[in-house]
């Protein structure tokens, strides 16, 4: 590979990197062609790119982008997993690979927003409700109040038709 043809590269990477809500990397090391595949075809069902790139061209795209923080992470072979969209569902595919039990997909860090996540709060993430999930509570939420206001409007009155019956009820009684 030439000099102009790495250029392209890391030119065409780092405006990946500049659009990009989260930046996910892994050492896909071991992994089956078979594991692989099912992979590749699970992130991009959740609109994630998954590429593996060379960590020099890597860490040259990620100069000025919001994913320069992963820059000590690139050592070994590296796999980046790039959202434009919902960094929950990517997570949750990563994750989920992550947690194989023969350890062949190992998750090093990633960056959300320019915040450096680690393991941890990559699974939390991962962890977290869907964004439409999200929004319905949200709206749920939103919607709570004005229904009881609604409903108190409701009561008042009905509350004023009982109170007048038992002023009634209490009169013709005497």
């Amino acid at each position: 590979m030439n000099k102009n043809s790495k250029q392209e590269l890391v030119t065409e990477m780092h405006e990946r990197l500049t659009r990009a809500k989260a930046v996910f990397l892994a050492d896909f090391r071991g992994m089956s062609v078979g594991q692989a595949t099912s992979l590749r075809n699970e992130l991009r069902g959740a609109s994630v790119e998954y590429k593996v790139f060379k960590n020099t061209l890597l860490d040259l795209a990620a100069k000025g982008t919001e994913a320069e923080p992963l820059s000590p992470y690139l050592a070994g072979p590296t796999a980046v997993a790039i959202t434009y969209d919902d960094p929950v569902s990517a997570a949750k595919v990563l994750s989920k690979f992550a947690k194989d039990p023969l350890g062949k997909f190992v998750l090093k860090a990633g960056v959300l927003s320019g915040k450096l996540l680690d393991v941890k709060q990559i699974q939390a993430l991962a962890e977290l409700p869907s964004r439409e999930v999200l929004i319905a509570k949200m709206l749920g939420s939103m919607q709570a109040p004005a229904t009881n206001f609604v409903g108190v409007l409701a009561a008042l009155p009905s509350s004023l038709v009982r109170a007048l019956d038992a002023i009634r009820a209490q009169k013709a009684g005497n």
